[in-house]
Protein backbone atom coordinates (compact mmCIF):
# COMPACT_ATOMS: atom_id res chain seq x y z
CA UNK A 1 0.00 0.00 0.00
CA UNK A 2 1.33 3.35 -1.05
CA UNK A 3 2.13 5.85 1.68
CA UNK A 4 2.34 10.03 1.43
CA UNK A 5 4.62 12.06 3.62
CA UNK A 6 3.85 15.98 2.76
CA UNK A 7 6.79 17.79 2.07
CA UNK A 8 6.34 20.35 4.60
CA UNK A 9 10.50 21.51 4.91
CA UNK A 10 10.98 21.69 1.49
CA UNK A 11 7.78 23.87 0.71
CA UNK A 12 8.80 26.20 3.73
CA UNK A 13 12.51 26.27 2.07
CA UNK A 14 10.68 27.50 -0.86
CA UNK A 15 8.83 29.83 0.04
CA UNK A 16 10.99 31.49 2.76
CA UNK A 17 14.70 31.02 1.70
CA UNK A 18 14.34 31.27 -1.54
CA UNK A 19 11.27 32.91 -3.00
CA UNK A 20 11.42 34.95 0.40
CA UNK A 21 7.00 35.59 -0.34
CA UNK A 22 6.95 37.33 3.24
CA UNK A 23 9.37 40.05 1.90
CA UNK A 24 7.74 40.76 -1.70
CA UNK A 25 5.51 43.93 -2.37
CA UNK A 26 2.85 41.89 -4.42
CA UNK A 27 -0.44 42.79 -2.25
CA UNK A 28 -1.29 39.69 0.35
CA UNK A 29 2.30 38.53 0.79
CA UNK A 30 3.32 40.20 3.54
CA UNK A 31 1.13 38.13 5.59
CA UNK A 32 2.71 34.65 4.39
CA UNK A 33 5.03 34.81 7.23
CA UNK A 34 6.35 31.26 7.99
CA UNK A 35 3.93 30.92 11.09
CA UNK A 36 1.20 32.02 8.94
CA UNK A 37 2.18 29.86 5.93
CA UNK A 38 3.24 26.89 8.07
CA UNK A 39 -0.04 26.46 10.04
CA UNK A 40 -1.98 26.02 6.68
CA UNK A 41 -0.05 23.67 5.26
CA UNK A 42 1.01 21.51 8.26
CA UNK A 43 -3.02 21.13 8.07
CA UNK A 44 -3.22 21.07 4.77
CA UNK A 45 -0.34 18.40 4.77
CA UNK A 46 -2.48 16.26 7.42
CA UNK A 47 -5.58 15.98 4.71
CA UNK A 48 -3.94 14.68 2.12
CA UNK A 49 -2.01 12.03 3.92
CA UNK A 50 -5.17 11.19 6.03
CA UNK A 51 -7.78 11.53 4.03
CA UNK A 52 -6.94 12.05 0.57
CA UNK A 53 -3.73 9.22 0.28
CA UNK A 54 -5.69 6.32 1.42
CA UNK A 55 -8.99 7.24 -1.08
CA UNK A 56 -6.49 7.22 -4.06
CA UNK A 57 -6.13 3.52 -4.24
CA UNK A 58 -10.19 3.01 -4.01
CA UNK A 59 -10.77 5.76 -6.63
CA UNK A 60 -8.13 3.61 -9.01
CA UNK A 61 -10.00 0.13 -8.02
CA UNK A 62 -14.00 1.09 -7.87
CA UNK A 63 -13.80 3.92 -10.29
CA UNK A 64 -17.25 5.86 -11.24
CA UNK A 65 -20.53 4.07 -12.32
CA UNK A 66 -23.37 5.62 -14.07
CA UNK A 67 -26.57 4.82 -13.21
CA UNK A 68 -29.90 5.71 -14.61
CA UNK A 69 -27.98 9.39 -15.56
CA UNK A 70 -26.14 9.95 -12.41
CA UNK A 71 -22.39 9.49 -11.43
CA UNK A 72 -21.76 7.40 -8.84
CA UNK A 73 -18.30 8.31 -7.34
CA UNK A 74 -15.90 5.96 -5.50
CA UNK A 75 -16.54 5.15 -1.68
CA UNK A 76 -15.35 8.06 0.70
CA UNK A 77 -15.13 10.91 -2.15
CA UNK A 78 -18.38 12.42 -1.26
CA UNK A 79 -17.07 12.30 2.44
CA UNK A 80 -13.77 13.55 1.91
CA UNK A 81 -15.49 16.24 -0.50
CA UNK A 82 -18.04 17.77 2.32
CA UNK A 83 -14.85 17.75 4.34
CA UNK A 84 -12.69 19.56 2.03
CA UNK A 85 -15.69 21.99 1.26
CA UNK A 86 -16.50 22.62 4.98
CA UNK A 87 -12.87 23.54 5.95
CA UNK A 88 -13.06 26.61 3.53
CA UNK A 89 -10.06 24.93 1.16
CA UNK A 90 -11.91 24.98 -2.15
CA UNK A 91 -12.32 29.23 -1.56
CA UNK A 92 -8.07 29.75 0.20
CA UNK A 93 -7.42 31.57 -3.34
CA UNK A 94 -10.74 32.98 -3.84
CA UNK A 95 -12.39 36.56 -4.35
CA UNK A 96 -13.46 37.60 -0.75
CA UNK A 97 -16.31 39.35 -2.92
CA UNK A 98 -17.88 36.11 -3.42
CA UNK A 99 -17.01 34.05 -0.20
CA UNK A 100 -13.37 33.62 -0.52
CA UNK A 101 -10.34 33.66 1.55
CA UNK A 102 -8.67 35.93 -0.37
CA UNK A 103 -5.44 34.04 -0.02
CA UNK A 104 -1.98 35.05 -2.84
CA UNK A 105 -1.92 31.96 -5.75
CA UNK A 106 1.00 30.94 -4.48
CA UNK A 107 -0.20 29.47 -1.03
CA UNK A 108 -3.10 27.53 -3.23
CA UNK A 109 -0.18 26.08 -5.56
CA UNK A 110 1.49 24.99 -2.13
CA UNK A 111 -1.49 23.54 -0.79
CA UNK A 112 -2.58 22.04 -4.48
CA UNK A 113 0.61 19.81 -4.82
CA UNK A 114 -0.14 18.17 -1.64
CA UNK A 115 -3.79 17.27 -2.16
CA UNK A 116 -2.89 16.42 -6.02
CA UNK A 117 -0.11 13.98 -5.08
CA UNK A 118 -2.44 12.27 -2.41
CA UNK A 119 -5.34 12.00 -5.16
CA UNK A 120 -5.09 13.48 -8.46
CA UNK A 121 -8.45 12.16 -9.31
CA UNK A 122 -10.18 13.47 -6.56
CA UNK A 123 -8.50 17.01 -6.55
CA UNK A 124 -9.77 17.56 -10.27
CA UNK A 125 -13.29 18.25 -9.28
CA UNK A 126 -12.37 21.40 -7.20
CA UNK A 127 -9.33 21.84 -9.51
CA UNK A 128 -11.82 22.28 -12.73
CA UNK A 129 -14.32 24.21 -10.67
CA UNK A 130 -11.46 27.09 -10.11
CA UNK A 131 -10.91 27.16 -13.42
CA UNK A 132 -14.38 27.75 -14.27
CA UNK A 133 -14.63 30.47 -11.71
CA UNK A 134 -11.86 32.59 -12.83
CA UNK A 135 -13.00 32.35 -16.53
CA UNK A 136 -16.41 33.50 -15.36
CA UNK A 137 -15.21 36.18 -12.59
CA UNK A 138 -12.95 37.85 -15.64
CA UNK A 139 -15.32 37.38 -18.45
CA UNK A 140 -18.67 37.11 -17.13
CA UNK A 141 -21.41 40.51 -16.34
CA UNK A 142 -22.14 41.17 -12.93
CA UNK A 143 -25.29 39.34 -12.52
CA UNK A 144 -23.98 36.19 -14.03
CA UNK A 145 -21.06 36.62 -10.96
CA UNK A 146 -23.58 37.29 -8.57
CA UNK A 147 -25.28 34.32 -9.68
CA UNK A 148 -23.04 31.57 -10.13
CA UNK A 149 -19.89 32.55 -8.16
CA UNK A 150 -20.52 32.24 -4.42
CA UNK A 151 -21.74 29.04 -4.66
CA UNK A 152 -18.57 27.42 -6.73
CA UNK A 153 -16.19 29.26 -4.31
CA UNK A 154 -17.86 26.64 -1.51
CA UNK A 155 -18.00 24.00 -4.43
CA UNK A 156 -21.29 23.53 -3.61
CA UNK A 157 -21.72 23.58 -7.18
CA UNK A 158 -18.87 22.74 -9.10
CA UNK A 159 -17.61 23.22 -12.65
CA UNK A 160 -16.79 22.08 -15.92
CA UNK A 161 -15.05 23.21 -19.25
CA UNK A 162 -16.45 21.55 -23.02
CA UNK A 163 -14.36 22.09 -25.52
CA UNK A 164 -13.23 19.00 -27.05
CA UNK A 165 -15.73 17.15 -29.97
CA UNK A 166 -15.86 13.24 -31.51
CA UNK A 167 -14.73 15.24 -34.56
CA UNK A 168 -12.18 17.84 -33.23
CA UNK A 169 -9.90 18.29 -30.44
CA UNK A 170 -7.35 20.65 -31.01
CA UNK A 171 -8.59 22.65 -34.13
CA UNK A 172 -11.88 24.12 -32.62
CA UNK A 173 -12.37 25.99 -35.49
CA UNK A 174 -14.26 22.44 -36.58
CA UNK A 175 -16.82 22.18 -33.57
CA UNK A 176 -20.52 21.57 -34.31
CA UNK A 177 -22.25 22.42 -31.13
CA UNK A 178 -24.29 25.41 -31.05
CA UNK A 179 -25.99 28.42 -29.37
CA UNK A 180 -29.72 29.47 -30.85
CA UNK A 181 -30.30 32.87 -29.57
CA UNK A 182 -33.56 33.07 -27.24
CA UNK A 183 -35.91 36.08 -27.19
CA UNK A 184 -35.13 36.61 -23.43
CA UNK A 185 -31.32 36.98 -24.12
CA UNK A 186 -30.24 33.36 -23.16
CA UNK A 187 -29.21 30.22 -26.00
CA UNK A 188 -30.62 27.18 -26.17
CA UNK A 189 -27.42 24.68 -26.81
CA UNK A 190 -27.33 21.65 -28.56
CA UNK A 191 -24.91 19.66 -29.28
CA UNK A 192 -22.00 16.51 -27.74
CA UNK A 193 -18.95 17.04 -26.01
CA UNK A 194 -16.65 14.43 -24.84
CA UNK A 195 -13.64 14.03 -22.25
CA UNK A 196 -15.54 16.24 -19.76
CA UNK A 197 -13.67 15.71 -16.69
CA UNK A 198 -16.05 16.13 -13.90
CA UNK A 199 -19.00 16.31 -16.00
CA UNK A 200 -21.13 14.61 -13.91
CA UNK A 201 -20.86 13.54 -10.23
CA UNK A 202 -22.51 13.07 -6.84
CA UNK A 203 -20.69 15.45 -5.01
CA UNK A 204 -22.31 19.04 -5.80
CA UNK A 205 -25.93 20.17 -5.88
CA UNK A 206 -25.23 21.74 -9.04
CA UNK A 207 -22.65 21.32 -11.80
CA UNK A 208 -22.08 24.84 -13.81
CA UNK A 209 -20.16 23.60 -17.26
CA UNK A 210 -18.71 26.29 -19.38
CA UNK A 211 -19.22 25.58 -22.92
CA UNK A 212 -18.06 26.27 -26.33
CA UNK A 213 -20.64 26.82 -29.21
CA UNK A 214 -21.09 29.04 -31.95
CA UNK A 215 -24.02 31.07 -32.74
CA UNK A 216 -25.72 30.80 -36.11
CA UNK A 217 -24.80 33.41 -38.73
CA UNK A 218 -21.57 34.19 -37.02
CA UNK A 219 -18.07 33.98 -38.72
CA UNK A 220 -16.26 30.87 -39.70
CA UNK A 221 -13.25 28.75 -37.77
CA UNK A 222 -12.33 30.25 -34.53
CA UNK A 223 -13.65 33.59 -34.97
CA UNK A 224 -17.00 32.62 -34.40
CA UNK A 225 -16.90 30.68 -31.24
CA UNK A 226 -18.36 31.67 -27.91
CA UNK A 227 -18.29 30.90 -24.48
CA UNK A 228 -21.62 30.04 -22.33
CA UNK A 229 -22.54 28.94 -18.86
CA UNK A 230 -24.93 25.52 -19.03
CA UNK A 231 -25.99 25.07 -15.66
CA UNK A 232 -26.59 20.82 -14.59
CA UNK A 233 -30.26 22.46 -12.42
CA UNK A 234 -31.41 26.12 -14.02
CA UNK A 235 -30.93 28.60 -11.32
CA UNK A 236 -33.89 30.91 -9.93
CA UNK A 237 -33.95 34.63 -9.76
CA UNK A 238 -33.96 33.82 -5.94
CA UNK A 239 -30.63 31.55 -5.64
CA UNK A 240 -32.59 28.39 -5.49
CA UNK A 241 -32.45 25.74 -8.14
CA UNK A 242 -35.28 24.72 -10.45
CA UNK A 243 -35.74 22.36 -13.07
CA UNK A 244 -32.95 20.13 -14.76
CA UNK A 245 -31.48 21.33 -17.56
CA UNK A 246 -31.36 19.87 -20.98
CA UNK A 247 -27.48 18.38 -20.27
CA UNK A 248 -27.46 14.87 -19.78
CA UNK A 249 -24.39 12.54 -19.28
CA UNK A 250 -24.32 9.65 -21.72
CA UNK A 251 -21.29 7.72 -21.32
CA UNK A 252 -18.24 7.22 -19.09
CA UNK A 253 -15.13 7.25 -20.87
CA UNK A 254 -12.84 3.86 -20.13
CA UNK A 255 -9.47 5.19 -19.44
CA UNK A 256 -5.86 3.92 -18.54
CA UNK A 257 -5.87 6.14 -15.08
CA UNK A 258 -7.58 8.58 -13.43
CA UNK A 259 -10.40 6.43 -12.65
CA UNK A 260 -11.95 8.50 -9.17
CA UNK A 261 -12.61 11.58 -12.03
CA UNK A 262 -15.42 10.66 -13.95
CA UNK A 263 -14.97 12.14 -17.64
CA UNK A 264 -18.12 11.82 -19.53
CA UNK A 265 -19.52 12.51 -22.83
CA UNK A 266 -22.29 15.36 -22.61
CA UNK A 267 -24.88 15.48 -24.72
CA UNK A 268 -26.67 19.09 -24.78
CA UNK A 269 -29.98 19.40 -25.92
CA UNK A 270 -31.35 22.99 -26.23
CA UNK A 271 -29.65 23.38 -23.00
CA UNK A 272 -31.06 26.71 -21.46
CA UNK A 273 -27.01 28.80 -21.51
CA UNK A 274 -25.75 32.64 -20.63
CA UNK A 275 -23.15 33.85 -22.63
CA UNK A 276 -20.02 35.01 -21.05
CA UNK A 277 -18.28 38.06 -22.64
CA UNK A 278 -18.93 39.09 -25.93
CA UNK A 279 -20.28 36.97 -29.12
CA UNK A 280 -17.82 35.04 -30.94
CA UNK A 281 -15.36 35.93 -28.10
CA UNK A 282 -14.97 32.72 -26.69
CA UNK A 283 -11.96 31.69 -27.53
CA UNK A 284 -10.34 35.00 -24.81
CA UNK A 285 -12.81 34.08 -22.33
CA UNK A 286 -12.15 30.14 -22.17
CA UNK A 287 -8.19 30.77 -22.23
CA UNK A 288 -8.41 31.95 -19.00
CA UNK A 289 -9.47 29.17 -17.69
CA UNK A 290 -7.11 27.05 -19.84
CA UNK A 291 -4.21 28.89 -18.97
CA UNK A 292 -4.71 28.55 -15.57
CA UNK A 293 -5.74 25.20 -15.80
CA UNK A 294 -2.48 24.50 -18.02
CA UNK A 295 -0.69 25.89 -14.78
CA UNK A 296 -2.52 23.07 -12.25
CA UNK A 297 -1.86 20.42 -15.02
CA UNK A 298 2.27 21.03 -15.14
CA UNK A 299 1.94 20.94 -10.81
CA UNK A 300 0.32 17.63 -11.55
CA UNK A 301 3.50 16.18 -13.45
CA UNK A 302 5.01 17.49 -10.30
CA UNK A 303 2.74 15.91 -8.13
CA UNK A 304 2.52 12.15 -9.20
CA UNK A 305 6.89 12.39 -9.56
CA UNK A 306 7.02 13.31 -6.26
CA UNK A 307 4.87 10.76 -4.31
CA UNK A 308 6.21 8.11 -6.98
CA UNK A 309 9.61 9.11 -6.03
CA UNK A 310 8.91 9.08 -2.06
CA UNK A 311 7.62 5.42 -2.76
CA UNK A 312 10.30 4.30 -4.68
CA UNK A 313 12.96 5.82 -2.36
CA UNK A 314 11.24 3.81 0.60
CA UNK A 315 10.99 0.82 -1.57
CA UNK A 316 15.20 1.02 -2.30
CA UNK A 317 15.87 1.51 1.52
CA UNK A 318 13.56 -1.86 2.36
CA UNK A 319 14.16 -4.18 -0.35
CA UNK A 320 17.62 -6.58 -0.17
CA UNK A 321 18.62 -7.24 -3.44
CA UNK A 322 22.34 -8.37 -4.30
CA UNK A 323 25.40 -6.82 -2.85
CA UNK A 324 27.14 -3.59 -2.95
CA UNK A 325 30.10 -4.01 -5.74
CA UNK A 326 32.68 -1.62 -2.95
CA UNK A 327 31.73 -3.96 0.24
CA UNK A 328 29.09 -5.44 2.24
CA UNK A 329 26.71 -2.77 3.55
CA UNK A 330 23.84 -5.21 5.40
CA UNK A 331 26.11 -8.33 6.69
CA UNK A 332 23.76 -9.95 8.66
CA UNK A 333 21.50 -9.95 5.76
CA UNK A 334 20.87 -11.77 2.95
CA UNK A 335 22.00 -9.07 0.58
CA UNK A 336 22.10 -5.40 0.87
CA UNK A 337 19.55 -2.80 0.01
CA UNK A 338 18.42 -1.91 -3.60
CA UNK A 339 19.57 1.67 -2.41
CA UNK A 340 23.52 0.69 -2.29
CA UNK A 341 23.66 0.38 -6.30
CA UNK A 342 24.95 3.16 -8.09
CA UNK A 343 21.93 2.71 -10.98
CA UNK A 344 19.70 2.63 -8.79
CA UNK A 345 21.28 5.70 -6.61
CA UNK A 346 21.58 7.25 -10.21
CA UNK A 347 17.46 6.98 -10.49
CA UNK A 348 16.72 8.05 -7.65
CA UNK A 349 18.49 11.46 -7.85
CA UNK A 350 17.04 11.54 -11.03
CA UNK A 351 13.75 12.23 -9.80
CA UNK A 352 14.74 14.01 -6.75
CA UNK A 353 16.62 16.64 -7.97
CA UNK A 354 13.50 16.95 -10.78
CA UNK A 355 10.78 16.66 -8.19
CA UNK A 356 12.66 19.51 -5.83
CA UNK A 357 13.73 21.85 -9.05
CA UNK A 358 10.02 21.56 -10.49
CA UNK A 359 8.19 22.43 -7.14
CA UNK A 360 10.82 25.54 -6.95
CA UNK A 361 9.72 26.28 -10.58
CA UNK A 362 5.92 25.60 -10.00
CA UNK A 363 6.13 28.28 -6.97
CA UNK A 364 7.95 30.50 -8.70
CA UNK A 365 5.63 30.37 -11.65
CA UNK A 366 2.73 31.01 -8.96
CA UNK A 367 4.15 34.16 -8.11
CA UNK A 368 4.33 35.90 -11.29
CA UNK A 369 0.28 34.90 -11.53
CA UNK A 370 0.33 36.48 -7.97
CA UNK A 371 2.43 39.43 -9.20
CA UNK A 372 0.36 40.17 -12.61
CA UNK A 373 -2.84 39.69 -10.47
CA UNK A 374 -2.63 41.73 -7.42
CA UNK A 375 0.07 44.35 -8.43
CA UNK A 376 -0.53 44.58 -11.66
CA UNK A 377 2.58 43.64 -12.67
CA UNK A 378 2.44 43.51 -16.86
CA UNK A 379 6.12 42.61 -16.75
CA UNK A 380 5.09 38.92 -14.35
CA UNK A 381 1.73 38.53 -16.46
CA UNK A 382 3.69 38.87 -20.09
CA UNK A 383 6.42 36.23 -18.45
CA UNK A 384 4.31 33.56 -16.88
CA UNK A 385 2.12 33.39 -19.86
CA UNK A 386 5.49 32.90 -21.48
CA UNK A 387 6.46 30.08 -18.95
CA UNK A 388 3.14 28.66 -19.09
CA UNK A 389 3.67 26.17 -21.67
CA UNK A 390 6.79 25.34 -19.94
CA UNK A 391 5.43 24.53 -17.32
CA UNK A 392 2.60 22.32 -18.88
CA UNK A 393 4.60 20.56 -21.17
CA UNK A 394 7.96 20.37 -19.52
CA UNK A 395 6.60 19.04 -16.39
CA UNK A 396 4.39 16.42 -17.16
CA UNK A 397 6.81 15.10 -19.70
CA UNK A 398 8.95 14.59 -17.40
CA UNK A 399 6.67 14.19 -14.44
CA UNK A 400 5.93 10.98 -16.61
CA UNK A 401 9.04 10.37 -16.97
CA UNK A 402 10.15 9.76 -13.33
CA UNK A 403 6.73 8.29 -12.65
CA UNK A 404 8.02 5.32 -14.69
CA UNK A 405 11.33 5.20 -13.29
CA UNK A 406 9.94 4.86 -9.98
CA UNK A 407 7.56 2.36 -11.00
CA UNK A 408 11.10 0.39 -12.33
CA UNK A 409 12.70 1.25 -9.31
CA UNK A 410 9.96 -1.64 -7.97
CA UNK A 411 11.33 -4.15 -10.72
CA UNK A 412 8.46 -6.45 -10.90
CA UNK A 413 6.47 -5.71 -8.30
CA UNK A 414 5.83 -2.35 -10.01
CA UNK A 415 3.86 -4.15 -12.91
CA UNK A 416 1.41 -4.91 -10.00
CA UNK A 417 -1.24 -3.13 -8.35
CA UNK A 418 -0.42 -3.80 -5.17
CA UNK A 419 2.68 -1.55 -4.67
CA UNK A 420 0.56 1.34 -6.01
CA UNK A 421 3.68 2.09 -8.50
CA UNK A 422 1.65 1.62 -11.87
CA UNK A 423 -0.91 4.00 -10.47
CA UNK A 424 1.39 6.60 -10.44
CA UNK A 425 2.32 5.91 -14.17
CA UNK A 426 -1.26 5.31 -15.53
CA UNK A 427 -2.53 8.84 -13.75
CA UNK A 428 0.60 10.93 -14.51
CA UNK A 429 -0.33 9.97 -18.25
CA UNK A 430 -3.20 12.20 -18.90
CA UNK A 431 -1.43 15.37 -17.95
CA UNK A 432 0.68 15.40 -21.08
CA UNK A 433 -2.35 14.91 -22.84
CA UNK A 434 -5.23 17.38 -21.79
CA UNK A 435 -5.61 21.11 -21.56
CA UNK A 436 -3.69 20.80 -24.81
CA UNK A 437 -1.56 18.35 -25.28
CA UNK A 438 2.40 19.00 -25.14
CA UNK A 439 3.25 18.98 -28.88
CA UNK A 440 0.57 21.78 -29.02
CA UNK A 441 2.08 23.19 -25.93
CA UNK A 442 5.50 23.21 -27.40
CA UNK A 443 4.41 24.80 -30.87
CA UNK A 444 2.20 27.56 -29.09
CA UNK A 445 6.07 28.24 -27.03
CA UNK A 446 8.13 28.42 -30.53
CA UNK A 447 5.16 29.72 -32.86
CA UNK A 448 3.58 32.57 -30.50
CA UNK A 449 5.31 33.07 -27.00
CA UNK A 450 8.94 33.46 -28.33
CA UNK A 451 8.12 36.21 -30.26
CA UNK A 452 5.41 37.93 -28.17
CA UNK A 453 5.56 41.88 -27.41
CA UNK A 454 8.52 41.43 -29.71
CA UNK A 455 10.34 38.76 -28.03
CA UNK A 456 10.20 41.24 -24.90
CA UNK A 457 9.46 38.37 -22.64
CA UNK A 458 11.80 35.83 -23.15
CA UNK A 459 14.55 38.74 -23.11
CA UNK A 460 13.05 39.25 -19.91
CA UNK A 461 13.85 35.39 -18.93
CA UNK A 462 17.66 35.92 -20.10
CA UNK A 463 18.02 38.71 -18.42
CA UNK A 464 16.92 37.56 -14.91
CA UNK A 465 19.45 34.46 -15.68
CA UNK A 466 22.10 36.94 -16.41
CA UNK A 467 21.58 39.19 -13.62
CA UNK A 468 21.69 36.13 -11.11
CA UNK A 469 25.07 34.96 -12.49
CA UNK A 470 26.58 38.51 -12.47
CA UNK A 471 25.37 39.55 -9.12
CA UNK A 472 27.15 35.79 -7.81
CA UNK A 473 30.15 35.24 -9.42
CA UNK A 474 32.07 36.21 -7.21
CA UNK A 475 30.72 33.45 -4.93
CA UNK A 476 32.92 30.65 -5.38
CA UNK A 477 31.25 28.23 -3.34
CA UNK A 478 28.35 29.01 -6.63
CA UNK A 479 30.26 28.71 -9.45
CA UNK A 480 31.61 25.69 -10.83
CA UNK A 481 29.19 23.78 -9.42
CA UNK A 482 25.97 25.87 -10.62
CA UNK A 483 26.83 29.55 -12.33
CA UNK A 484 28.93 27.87 -14.86
CA UNK A 485 25.81 24.81 -16.28
CA UNK A 486 24.07 28.03 -16.18
CA UNK A 487 25.72 30.14 -18.18
CA UNK A 488 26.18 27.32 -20.42
CA UNK A 489 22.28 26.12 -20.69
CA UNK A 490 21.76 29.83 -21.19
CA UNK A 491 23.72 29.95 -24.37
CA UNK A 492 22.41 27.24 -25.56
CA UNK A 493 18.89 28.16 -25.63
CA UNK A 494 19.95 31.50 -26.35
CA UNK A 495 20.87 29.70 -29.74
CA UNK A 496 18.25 27.98 -30.46
CA UNK A 497 16.23 31.23 -30.18
CA UNK A 498 18.57 33.01 -32.48
CA UNK A 499 18.47 29.64 -35.02
CA UNK A 500 14.45 30.36 -34.87
CA UNK A 501 14.64 33.56 -35.84
CA UNK A 502 17.04 33.16 -38.74
CA UNK A 503 15.42 30.21 -40.04
CA UNK A 504 11.90 30.36 -39.20
CA UNK A 505 11.02 33.07 -41.15
CA UNK A 506 12.68 31.03 -44.29
CA UNK A 507 11.28 28.05 -43.05
CA UNK A 508 8.78 27.68 -40.70
CA UNK A 509 9.09 24.16 -40.14
CA UNK A 510 12.77 24.17 -39.11
CA UNK A 511 11.74 25.94 -36.16
CA UNK A 512 8.19 24.25 -35.53
CA UNK A 513 10.28 20.94 -36.00
CA UNK A 514 12.29 21.69 -33.05
CA UNK A 515 9.66 22.70 -31.44
CA UNK A 516 9.64 20.08 -28.48
CA UNK A 517 13.42 20.27 -27.62
CA UNK A 518 13.11 23.74 -27.29
CA UNK A 519 10.35 23.69 -24.81
CA UNK A 520 12.32 20.95 -23.09
CA UNK A 521 15.75 22.90 -23.59
CA UNK A 522 14.02 25.57 -21.58
CA UNK A 523 12.59 23.57 -18.82
CA UNK A 524 15.59 22.50 -18.00
CA UNK A 525 17.15 26.03 -18.39
CA UNK A 526 14.13 27.21 -16.11
CA UNK A 527 15.23 24.32 -13.32
CA UNK A 528 18.65 25.07 -13.38
CA UNK A 529 18.17 29.07 -12.78
CA UNK A 530 15.97 26.87 -9.35
CA UNK A 531 18.79 25.10 -8.34
CA UNK A 532 21.18 28.01 -8.68
CA UNK A 533 18.79 30.08 -6.39
CA UNK A 534 18.06 26.84 -3.95
CA UNK A 535 22.34 26.60 -3.77
CA UNK A 536 22.66 30.18 -2.71
CA UNK A 537 19.98 30.02 -0.45
CA UNK A 538 20.99 27.06 1.48
CA UNK A 539 24.97 28.17 1.33
CA UNK A 540 23.54 31.38 3.17
CA UNK A 541 22.03 29.09 5.30
CA UNK A 542 24.63 27.37 6.20
CA UNK A 543 27.15 30.18 7.01
CA UNK A 544 24.18 31.63 9.65
CA UNK A 545 24.74 28.36 11.44
CA UNK A 546 20.95 27.09 10.25
CA UNK A 547 20.04 24.16 12.85
CA UNK A 548 19.11 21.37 9.79
CA UNK A 549 22.56 21.45 8.13
CA UNK A 550 21.60 18.18 7.17
CA UNK A 551 18.82 19.72 4.71
CA UNK A 552 20.62 22.10 3.53
CA UNK A 553 23.16 19.75 2.55
CA UNK A 554 21.74 17.17 1.08
CA UNK A 555 20.09 20.10 -0.68
CA UNK A 556 23.27 20.84 -2.54
CA UNK A 557 24.07 17.62 -3.28
CA UNK A 558 21.11 17.30 -4.81
CA UNK A 559 21.53 20.62 -6.87
CA UNK A 560 24.89 19.25 -7.88
CA UNK A 561 23.17 16.44 -9.27
CA UNK A 562 21.16 18.36 -11.15
CA UNK A 563 23.44 20.80 -12.90
CA UNK A 564 25.87 17.67 -13.49
CA UNK A 565 24.04 15.41 -15.12
CA UNK A 566 20.53 16.39 -16.20
CA UNK A 567 21.01 19.99 -16.95
CA UNK A 568 24.41 18.91 -19.97
CA UNK A 569 20.76 17.50 -21.60
CA UNK A 570 20.44 21.54 -23.17
CA UNK A 571 23.54 20.31 -26.15
CA UNK A 572 21.44 17.44 -27.36
CA UNK A 573 18.37 19.69 -27.60
CA UNK A 574 20.22 22.21 -29.23
CA UNK A 575 22.29 19.67 -31.72
CA UNK A 576 18.56 18.55 -32.67
CA UNK A 577 16.84 21.94 -33.24
CA UNK A 578 19.84 23.44 -35.30
CA UNK A 579 19.39 20.10 -37.76
CA UNK A 580 16.00 22.07 -39.09
CA UNK A 581 13.43 20.40 -40.62
CA UNK A 582 15.29 18.18 -42.98
CA UNK A 583 15.62 14.66 -40.84
CA UNK A 584 11.82 15.24 -39.36
CA UNK A 585 10.26 15.92 -42.97
CA UNK A 586 12.08 13.67 -44.79
CA UNK A 587 10.08 10.91 -45.65
CA UNK A 588 6.41 11.50 -47.77
CA UNK A 589 3.90 10.94 -46.02
CA UNK A 590 2.54 7.86 -47.77
CA UNK A 591 5.93 6.08 -46.48
CA UNK A 592 4.81 5.70 -43.03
Amino acid sequence: MPTYTPPLKDLDFVLHDVLRVHESDTPGYADLDRDFTGAILDEAGKIARDVLAPLNVVGDTEGCKLENGVVRTPNGFKEAFNMIREGGWTGLAGDPEYGGQGMPYVLGSAVSEMHVSANLAFNMYQGLTNGAYEAIRAHASDELKVKFLPKMVTCEWTGTMNLTEPHCGTDLGLMRTKADPQTDGSYKISGQKIFISAGEHDMADNIIHLVLAKIPGGPEGVKGISLFIVPKFIVNEDGSLGNRNGVVCGNLEKKMGIHGNSTCVMNFDDAEGYLVGDAHKGLRAMFTMMNAARLGVGLQGLSQASIAYQNAADYARERLQGRNVTGVRNPDGPADPLIVHPDVRRSLMEQKSFVEGARAFILWGATLLDAGELAEDKGAEGLVSLLTPVIKGFLTDKGFDMAVQAQQIFGGHGYIEETGASQFVRDARIAMIYEGANGVQALDLVGRKLASDGGKHVMAFFEIVKSFIKENEGDEALKADFLDPLKAASKDMQAAAMYFMSEGAKNPNAALAGSSDFMHLFGHVALGLMWARMAKASNEALTAGAGDVAFYETKLATGRYYMARSLPETALRLARITTGAEPVMGLAAEAF
